[in-house]
């Protein structure tokens, strides 16, 4: 049986997290994990997989923790979205490397890099096979790029949101501080949101409940496991209604 026959989705979110950008480094943007990423997709890409991309601008600037520091919010959460688009323009560089037609579409106009977001021309460069990456958040302050992956892959009708992470799922504990964290292998939206598991913001995870959209929640950094994700292996963590 080929890889496209055992293909579960066809048109995926997939969110990233900004941290896993810089890899080893305390801050910024690591060019072989970006590779790395881009060489994953590009494996799906082959298949005729649909993808829309998130990444969130922690590895460069973190506007929730900038404005518990005294910033205002609403500066900070702008800087945060810039930063998205930097490394929004990072992966792009990368898949067209691999010959891979990248587009970048951003909530806050910036002509002279990334297209405005227009749901009906992102649907178009789908269906064309080319990568979407849609930066800078939702474009407003006090909404996560959670919140933005979300609502994105709610307006794209994507089937999945597959949330990569540095765990191999969600557990009841954080694990890196706790060895006897239990990890989940499925969950429903009210779970989450009963438990407060802070697998993704309440605003993104009550998006997806009210859209039906579920979520995987997996570990990046183990190689494959993208691929995994999107030809229905059992990976992580699966959360739906």
């Amino acid at each position: 049986m080929t890889a496209e026959k055992n293909k579960k989705y066809n048109r995926v979110l997939l969110k990233l997290s900004g941290e896993v950008f810089k890899g080893s480094q305390p801050y910024g943007i690591d060019p072989a994990v970006v590779t790395k990423i881009a060489g994953d997709i590009q494996k799906l890409h082959a298949i005729d997989t649909e993808f829309g991309v998130v990444i969130g601008g922690g590895n460069i600037f973190r506007g929730v923790s900038e404005s518990a520091q005294g910033m205002d919010r609403t500066s900070a959460d702008h800087m945060g979205m810039l930063a998205t688009v930097m490394n929004s323009l990072a992966l792009q560089d990368s898949l067209e490397k691999l010959g891979i037609q990248t587009r970048v579409q951003s909530a806050i106009q910036m002509h002279q890099i990334a297209e405005p977001y227009i749901r009906r021309r992102a649907i178009r460069h789908l269906e064309k096979k080319r990568v979407v990456i849609f930066a800078a958040g939702t474009g407003n302050p006090f909404f996560s790029t959670d919140t933005a992956a979300a609502l994105r892959a709610s307006e794209i009708n994507a089937e999945i949101i597959l949330k990569a992470t540095k765990v191999d799922g969600v557990y009841d504990k954080d694990p890196v501080k706790d060895a006897g964290a239990r990890r989940f292998e499925s969950l429903t939206y009210q779970e989450v949101l009963d438990r407060k598991l802070g697998v993704m913001d309440l605003t993104a995870i009550t998006l997806c409940m009210a859209n039906k959209l579920p979520i995987i929640v997996f570990d990046l950094n183990k190689s494959g496991n993208i691929y995994k994700a999107v030809t229905g292996h059992k990976i992580g963590t699966f959360i739906r209604g």
